[in-house]
Order: structure tokens, then sequence, then C-alpha cells
């Protein structure tokens, strides 16, 4: 008996340390081994079969949609309690698809640390949170990704004051980033390549990291291009920081859903591709309703829900793309709301046009 109440207390004691809160800032002087997602791996995935997920949904009456809460541009939540964002609106998207209502979401604030671990136990339905597509993320999370919805890189934002136009010149600086990232592993990869030494600056919350580095107390901050650019535009004075050329790594976003369940991935899936194929074939939120009375063109036709019943094919009504592109367009109108050139974020589309355009973007036929 009193070997289990010491092997009982011990475990506790441990337990309690693994799930104790880290320190933001790390001590770490070199390029470390970063283990930025094993916690994650940790977690039991919540079982699911076909059809499971869409059915909790319906019964709820909304989606659980993980997102950020300080990435402008993607998915920002303002003082007033708005948020806004490319990442918000397809999850708008999906409600729409699924209830014809953009309002059915409960949007979930997630960190770098918790977004895999609240998909896996079902805290959220799906992640669309800037989130990166890897290998071990694909295999070892229980995780299900979509096609990329934006293509991204790594970079450096530095102080146009610092002089620092190099990664070389941040040798034996501090740098500023999320935990739990990718940016944690490809700053650690790009640094030990060069032989160059650096304090990595840790913090969970996005908010956390661009404070600090507005207040001096590191010589950079990394993540995303996209999310850099979103960053600037909420400090201070933008044209006080400058993103370094050099871009670091290859960044493709997409969102996540747990594994056992295709039919949620293929539901998920479809909703990016319709406002793909929307952009595609010119239909609009302002011209769907006369392109629906008029065309003849099949593939709209079937989109649209007037010939086939693709909708029911995932569950959905046959009109349920209709709902997509009325509540809110194609993707080239959800671009350029948050990220188009008369926004403070705005980003080139580059990668992220159309393949008629010269883009990546390309979804299957629909038929």
């Amino acid at each position: 008996m009193i070997y289990r109440v010491v092997l009982t207390t011990l475990l506790v004691a441990l337990l309690a340390v693994a799930y104790s809160t880290t320190p933001p800032v790390s001590a770490t002087t070199q390029a470390p081994a970063v283990q930025a997602e094993l916690p994650a791996l940790q977690a039991t995935p919540v079982a699911t079969g076909f059809g499971d997920i869409l059915k909790a949904v319906q019964e709820r009456g909304n989606v659980k949609c993980g997102v950020n809460t300080a990435n402008p541009g993607f998915s920002f939540l303002d003082p007033s309690g708005k948020w806004s964002g490319l990442d918000t609106e397809l999850c708008a998207a999906i409600a729409l698809a699924i209830f014809n209502d953009p309002t059915k979401v409960e949007f979930t604030p997630t960190t770098g640390e918790t977004r895999f671990t609240m998909v896996q136990n079902g805290d959220i339905d799906v992640l669309i949170r800037s989130t990166t597509h890897t290998f071990t993320r694909d295999i070892e999370l229980a995780l299900n990704f979509t096609d990329p919805y934006f293509y991204d890189g790594q970079g450096i934002m530095v102080t146009a004051e610092s002089g620092i136009t190099q990664l070389e010149d941040l040798d034996g600086g501090s740098i500023c980033m999320g935990r739990g990232a990718t940016t944690e592993l490809n700053i650690a990869d790009a640094m030990n390549e060069k032989g160059l030494t650096y304090t990595p600056v840790l913090f969970d919350d996005p908010n956390d990291v661009i404070a600090t580095y507005e207040q001096g107390r590191c010589d950079a901050m990394t993540n995303d291009k996209s999310g850099l650019m979103a960053q600037r535009s909420i400090t201070q004075n933008p044209d006080d920081h400058v993103i370094l050329d050099a871009t670091l790594s290859k960044e493709p976003l997409a969102a996540a859903v747990r594994h056992g369940d295709d039919q949620w991935r293929d539901l998920v899936q479809w909703v990016i591709y319709v406002t793909w194929i929307a952009e595609e074939k010119g239909i609009t939120q302002a011209n769907v309703d006369e392109i629906k009375g008029s065309t003849e063109d099949a593939e709209i036709r079937r989109l649209l829900g007037l010939e086939e019943e693709m909708g029911k094919k995932l569950g959905l009504s046959n009109d349920y793309a209709y709902n997509i592109i009325k509540g809110v367009g194609n993707f080239g109108e959800i671009y350029d709301r948050n990220l188009g050139p008369d926004t403070p974020t705005y980003i080139p589309r580059a990668n992220n046009n159309l393949w008629t355009n010269g883009g990546l973007l390309y979804a299957p036929p629909y038929r």
C-alpha cells in the first residue's frame, strides 16, 4: 500500500511537470534540436468513421473551426470581437455548404502547440489556421490535409535601422517566433547549415511575438512571409520594418481534419475547390443568379445544382455550391477582400493565382 501511494505521488508530480506552462523565452544560444510537435504526437485521436463528423456538425448546429486570432488578412479577431481574414471566410464557406448560413461557425482560437491535438481530440472539426502541410504532420499526427489554398515561404523581418540584410547578419542575435510551428525547425536548419548561432525567443501567443519584437527585445522575428506582412501591418510604423529577400522554406498552407472520416475531408476539400472553379468560370456573388438562370455550360449547371445530384454525394443539398458563391463569392473575391491591393495586408497573388493565370491553384473537373 505504501509503495502504491509513493508511485501515485510520483506519477502526479511527473504529470504536473509535463503539462505545466513553459516559459516564453528560451535561453538556448545556438540552433537547437527542436521537437516542437511532440505534444501533438502523444495525443490519442478520437475514432471517427465515414460521415460521423458531418452528422455531429449537423446535430450541433455549427462548425467548430480552429483559427488564429492575430494574423491579419488570414484570421484576426479585432477588439470589437469581429473576425476577419481569408482563413475565417473559408470556415464560413463550410458553414454555407452545410447550413446555408455563414454565421454557423464557432471560431476556436488555437496556438501553434494546441492546434493539432484539438483536431485529434475532436475539439474542432477543421483546422484552417495558415497551417503548413508537412510529411510528419500528415503521417504521424493522424491528420488529413486538403490541397494547399495558399503557397508561402518562411522569411525574416527586421527593423530598417538595424542594417541587417542577410541571415549571416543575425549570427549571435536573437529571433522572436511562435512556439510549436515549422518556423522553429526551419530557422534551426537554416542557421545550422551556415554554422550560425542565435537565441530563439519563443511564445505561444502570436501577439506576444510581435509585441516583443517591436519592443526591441529581439533582433528579428521569423514567420511565413504572409504572416510577416500581416504582422507588419499592425506595427506602429510599418515602414520601419523590412522583410528580407531570403526565403527559408516551402510553406504550403492547407486545411486539416482528423483521420478516419473521408467524407468530411472530401467535403472540406470540395468547398475550397468550389471557390476556385467559380473564379475560373467567372462566377461571382453579383452574377451567380444571372448565370444560374441562363447558363448552358454543363459544368456550371452541375456546380450550381441544376443538373445531376453532386451535392448529395457529399451529404449536402444540391445547391451547396451556389450557396457558397452567393454567400462569400469565388476565391478571387475572398482573396481581394483580405489580401488584395486595397487592403493593408496586400500580398500579390503570384503562386496563389489560378492555373489559368500562371498560379498553382487547380481544381479537378466538376463531373
